[in-house]
């Protein structure tokens, strides 16, 4: 395999897709070598076929709102790769949706969910509508005309969706309500559903607290065992970040920064947990913006900006795809930051990478560091399927050892000569390795 001409094809096949693009390159630099090792891999076009999508739907949703207006938006589900598993993987709803973003993240999702160990494929989907400003009911009509087009395609064994950006409790109730009375089955066709209807138990905390659990087992590397001391950077605002906030407090670290669209505010005393309180109960009872919190607390607050250009010695961008350039990257490097975990998917640019990876920082890429989210609904699938219910500990310790047990398989794959781990090749290459392994055993399809 020569990464640059199969670079070059995809993007000539799917032109105006940059995000998919950066995602496939990323890969496939990181596991060049290993691919070539293998003759196999080759005989069968692995590459192309792991690299492009099986399936992809395309759907118009119309719907009414409050006015009586009726409305379109586009919608897709990207249904990426079954070698290991069902399909599985996130709806978005919001306006930066569409098939290039979908595409970059089942891409991910694929090696992701073969990471975590569980027996799930990847897959993603979405729309370009947004939930804010809409009420309860034009969300219900919504997403009940959204699955009308797609229960089809979905099911148990088949394609397990879950939320994501704009998709939470709410919508994920509505889409599972929609499916059930459709499909006629009650099932766990959909993860992050209410605790009274087949929901985990910490499902909405479990990205936030598997990074810190991943970010945790690189500290190890440097004799770090709490984050006593650690000033803490998070972007974003949604559950991931509020929920990484909530354990870094947890574990004695001083979180600085969170953020949203609008920009962001730095605490320089902390924000501790009666501060965090306020904030989940500011974003999740009334979604209201992250400035409240500096009117109400007297603290600095950027408009329009990001919080990389403050001091910190953790970082965990935990907001969307592409947050933290190489500019921002610099800063985090000038100002003394020895760890960046990611929350989000692919927030990181390539140029920021690069940067860490020369520094070499504990950088942990979001493949990796922010699998607990699907981790914990491969979880729920499993409790669905057993009929059974987990307490918070036991589903919490699963999450430990899986993340565990990632961190493992990075190290394993992308320990370097001089002892340094690039957790982006480790992360890439395992995760590669066992879907490849898969597609082969079972023949071209």
């Amino acid at each position: 395999m020569k990464v640059e001409q199969v670079i070059n094809n995809l993007k000539g096949r799917f032109p105006n897709e940059p995000e998919y693009h950066q995602a496939v390159e990323e890969v496939l630099h990181s596991i060049e070598e290993v691919y070539n090792e293998h003759p196999e891999f080759e005989k069968q076009n692995l590459i192309e076929r792991i690299c492009i999508p099986e399936r992809i739907f395309t759907f118009r949703v119309t719907w009414v709102d409050d006015k009586g207006n009726v409305k379109t938006n586009m919608a897709y589900r990207v249904q990426h790769n079954n070698a290991i598993g069902p399909y599985k993987g996130g709806m978005r709803f919001h306006a930066s949706v569409c098939p290039s973003v979908l595409k970059f993240l089942a891409f991910e999702q694929t090696f992701k969910n073969a990471l975590t160990t569980l027996p799930m494929g990847g897959a993603k989907g979405g729309s370009d509508f947004s939930p804010k400003g809409k009420s309860n009911e034009e969300i219900m009509r919504f997403c009940q005309a959204f699955m009308l087009e797609l229960w089809h395609h979905i099911g148990p064994e088949t394609d397990v969706p879950a939320g994501d950006i704009g998709v939470g409790g709410r919508e994920v109730a509505y889409m599972y309500g929609m499916y059930k009375k459709l499909a006629r089955e009650n099932t766990g066709t959909f993860t992050g559903k209410g605790l009274g209807f087949g929901g985990s138990l910490i499902r909405p905390e479990a990205t936030g607290y598997g990074n810190i659990y991943f970010l945790m087992n690189m500290l190890k590397y440097k004799g770090i065992t709490d984050l006593k001391g650690q000033v803490v950077a998070i972007s974003g605002s949604g559950n991931v970040a509020t929920y990484t906030a909530e354990k870094v407090i947890e574990l004695g670290g001083k979180v600085v920064t969170l953020s949203d669209s609008s920009g962001y505010i730095y605490d320089a005393d902390g924000i501790d947990s009666e501060k965090l309180a306020y904030i989940f109960e500011l974003k999740n009872l009334y979604r209201g913006r992250i400035k409240e919190y500096a009117d109400k607390y007297g603290c600095k607050y950027v408009e329009g900006g990001r919080p990389w250009s403050e001091k910190c010695t953790i970082a965990l961008p935990s907001a969307t795809q592409n947050e933290l350039n190489g500019d921002d990257a610099e800063m985090l490097m000038n100002n003394g930051c020895i760890a960046v975990s990611e929350g989000a998917n692919m927030p990181s640019t390539p140029e920021a990478v690069e940067i860490f990876l020369k520094h070499k920082i504990l950088y942990g890429p979001g493949k990796a560091a922010n699998a607990g989210g699907v981790s914990v609904s491969g979880l729920e699938m499993t409790q669905n399927s057993i009929k059974l219910s987990w307490t918070k500990e036991e589903v919490d310790e699963k999450l430990k050892s899986i993340m565990n047990s990632i961190h493992a398989s990075c190290a394993e794959y992308g320990t370097e000569k001089d002892g340094f781990v690039n957790y982006v090749k480790g992360a890439n290459i395992a995760g590669f390795m066992k879907v490849a392994k898969a597609m082969i055993a079972q023949g071209v399809l």
